[in-house]
């Protein structure tokens, strides 16, 4: 977005990011198990009850008035994905108008669909400036980290920065190229790979090569 309700400073520098550090990522306590996010509300302590809490109205999100989108697809798949918020287009589902047919074709050109990857958004319903509340982030990263400790997925795609940052700690074009080792309790782990959003490569369709490679990695090793 151009304009928005809050003031922004764009041209202030990003903090640098250790990007070697990354590699393994060990999720907080709090991340990993059952406990208080960010602002004192508890966390389910298992996916099923995680999901409904996510859509109902202890989440985060509740109070702005919309609906709110719950993650799709198996529980215990071994591929999750994680975006930023629903679509513009369609602010009723994850990655839904052009974004979400651009988001099929991926998945298609991998051999896989919706109805075999767990997909997440780290914000339930689409906030009206576009991008993720500021005041907002740490909570919400919060939450996706304990998500994907509960899914325990075998890998996990980040798509776009904030998806990125909420995982790794680092924008995408700091992270993407080379598998991220998460960690999370009883010695489990998911690898982490980085990729653009759907809605970047519409803007830039040059990327999508580097998103292909993006998505050979993820699949590969696995059966």
């Amino acid at each position: 977005m151009l304009v928005g309700d809050e003031p922004f400073d764009w041209l202030s520098p990003e903090q640098p990011d250790l990007v070697s550090s990354l590699s393994p990522v060990a999720l907080s306590p709090a991340a990993a198990t059952a406990g208080p996010a960010s602002g004192g509300v508890a966390m389910p302590g298992t996916i099923a009850e995680l999901l409904e809490w996510r859509t109902g109205s202890a989440a985060p999100e509740a109070s702005w008035g919309v609906p709110l989108v719950p993650a799709t697809g198996p529980m215990d798949a071994d591929i999750m994905i994680l975006i930023d918020c629903p679509e513009r287009d369609s602010a009723d589902s994850l990655l839904g108008g052009a974004a979400g047919r651009l988001f099929d074709r991926m998945l298609a050109a991998i051999g896989r669909s919706r109805d075999d990857v767990h997909l997440a958004s780290l914000c339930a319903a689409r906030p009206a400036v576009g991008r993720l509340p500021r005041e907002m982030e740490s909570q919400l990263a919060e939450i996706a980290r304990h998500h994907v400790a509960l899914a325990a997925p075998r890998r996990l795609l980040v798509m776009g920065d904030a998806a990125s940052r909420a995982i790794l700690s680092a924008n995408v074009m700091q992270t993407r190229g080379r598998l991220h080792a998460l960690n999370h309790k009883k010695d489990s782990q998911s690898e982490v790979v980085a990729s653009f959003h759907p809605r970047m490569l519409l803007e830039r369709p040059v990327l999508k090569a580097e998103a292909w490679k993006d998505l050979q990695m993820l699949m590969g090793g696995l059966k």
